[in-house]
């Protein structure tokens, strides 16, 4: 049973950004503001790398982020904010894994797991990204995976993926 202290603690969590519409940094920067002004508390953040487009590659290339974060939210409430600032910053649905100006995904949610209809923590693709692999390892390589009891170090090491992913502004 959980105290309401511990409801109230704040949980540190992991966020992914993604830009290849626009001014992709100036997207990237302003999810951040608007992450930070709402209930979520910036810890840290990633340098950006330009990535190549998985899944969908007929698309402009994306600059890709990772943040530390901290929230007193449950996992779902923060996952309400992210859907807000991306329809506020004028994402539209479109193909999936399409170019979007601005995709704000949760990777890790405490050491929660989540399974959902609407919302899966970790995130089940993660761990097979290097464009989340590499920026989260570079902020978090000790973070281990709730799932795979691997640290990123680890999964970005085993990592199959081949996609380029590369500097674009360190941190």
């Amino acid at each position: 049973m959980t105290s309401s202290k511990d409801a109230l603690s704040p949980l540190r969590i992991y966020i992914e950004l993604g830009s290849n519409l626009g001014d992709r940094e100036r997207n990237l920067a302003e999810a951040i503001r608007r992450l930070a002004a709402s209930r979520i508390t910036i810890v840290s953040d990633s340098s950006v790398y330009e990535t190549e487009p998985v899944g969908f590659e007929d698309q402009p290339w994306f600059l890709n982020q990772v943040i530390e974060a901290a929230t007193s939210l449950d996992a779902e409430q923060t996952l309400s904010i992210f859907k807000a600032i991306e329809a506020e910053m004028g994402r539209k649905q479109s193909v999936r894994n399409g170019p979007r100006l601005i995709d704000i995904d949760l990777l890790f949610f405490g050491e929660q797991t989540i399974d959902l209809p609407h919302l899966k923590i970790p995130h089940p693709r993660a761990h097979l990204r290097r464009f989340v692999l590499a920026p989260l390892s570079e902020i978090a390589p000790d973070l281990r995976h709730p799932r795979l009891g691997k640290n990123c170090a680890e999964l970005l090491h085993e990592l199959q993926d081949r996609s380029q992913v590369r500097l674009f502004r360190q941190r």
